[in-house]
């Protein structure tokens, strides 16, 4: 017998029942397959690949509907204005559950994150809380007016309300690092995005620590990331900075991305980078496109905190970092800038001069 059957199928993609196979047969997301002499169905190759498809836009969140319209445009050169309409009302959707879930958050954040001095009226707060309904914003208004009473009492006391926001079982210094970078955002969320790597060949901390305690060069790829550095904590540590795009005028990733591919001599600068640099790209994708590139053919930077904003080249450059063989500090996706990217340095900076024996971050 020549082809899977349904069960085989179904095994060799994972997450699916033969009852969905069979589903997607009536919507036709999945073509009939050819029939053995008992009648049953039998799945080539291409099947599976079909399906594996199905089944990863299904999971990240796709509707059944707009599934078979990617497959169906899968042959065409060019996207129909039919699809781009279902995916933006698909984008529409994803945006407003995030919305809703980021208010939820902020709501939970904002009881959470109280400190002691705050925390008089929290019991009651809860209370009222959940007897709120969810929409009810005039509700929420109440509930808030008479938590809010208490901040004019007292600064407010970052550190406990972190404590209590960031339950990680990571070592102090890096918990200090991703504390540092949901204060420059003010988004708890973002620490689920911040990858940076841990094996011992390239753990990122200990490389990062070792480069500064060598007074190394320290290489970005904009001058406003330069400015937002602990200039006066790397001059104590003997460690130089170098924008890449020097130009002091030029303050979005729109800007230095253009910059950087009208001048032909800054690719040539990234392959001629020394050894042992730690490179922060904050704005421009395209930069870390290229560092990822020289990386491959002979740089070796002792870090690349690779933080740059973008909707296509950024989260493939962060991609292409993670899988090479250097050391990395990157967040996920979308997200990043050159303040966070500043931000991460100057944590770990902070980290080395006022706990320079400290291992924690091996355990």
């Amino acid at each position: 017998m020549n082809g899977l059957t349904i069960t085989q199928l179904t095994q060799a993609v994972g997450n699916v029942t033969p009852r969905m196979v069979r589903h997607y047969h009536q919507l036709g997301l999945m073509p009939q397959p050819n029939r053995s002499d008992s009648n049953y169905r039998l799945y080539s190759q291409q099947d599976v690949q079909r399906l594996k498809r199905i089944v990863a836009l299904k999971q990240q969140g796709f509707q059944l509907s707009h599934i078979r319209k990617l497959l169906e445009a899968d042959a065409e050169i060019e996207p129909t204005q039919q699809l781009m309409d279902q995916l933006q009302q698909q984008y529409r959707t994803v945006i407003q559950q995030m919305t809703h879930l980021r208010q939820t958050a902020a709501a939970l954040e904002g009881l959470l994150g109280r400190d002691r001095s705050c925390q008089t009226v929290q019991a009651e707060a809860i209370a009222q809380l959940k007897q709120l309904e969810v929409e009810t914003q005039a509700g929420l208004e109440e509930l808030w007016n008479g938590l809010d009473a208490q901040v004019h009492q007292h600064p407010e006391q970052f550190q406990e309300s972190l404590q209590r926001l960031l339950p990680l079982s990571r070592s102090d210094i890096e918990t200090d690092l991703l504390a540092n970078l949901v204060l420059a955002c003010g988004d708890v969320s973002l620490v689920s995005f911040v990858r940076l790597s841990r094996e011992p060949e390239r753990h990122a901390i200990a490389a990062a620590r070792s480069a500064l305690k060598a007074g190394c060069s320290i290489i970005v790829d904009s001058a406003i990331v330069a400015s937002a550095l602990d200039q006066t904590r790397l001059a104590h540590l003997g460690c130089t900075v170098t924008a890449l795009i020097n130009n002091p005028h030029i303050h979005s990733a729109d800007e230095a991305e253009q910059a950087f591919w009208h001048d032909v001599t800054l690719k040539q600068q990234l392959r001629q980078l020394a050894n042992g640099a730690i490179v922060i790209i904050g704005y421009a994708p395209s930069v870390l496109l290229a560092t990822c590139e020289a990386i491959t053919h002979q740089i070796q930077p002792a870090l690349v905190i690779g933080m740059p904003i973008g909707f296509s080249h950024a989260p493939a450059a962060k991609r292409q970092l993670m899988r090479l063989p250097v050391p990395y500090i990157t967040i996920e996706g979308t997200m990043g800038g050159g303040l966070l990217a500043a931000v991460a340095l100057n944590a770990l900076v902070q980290s080395l001069m006022e706990k320079p024996d400290c291992h924690c971050y091996l355990s």
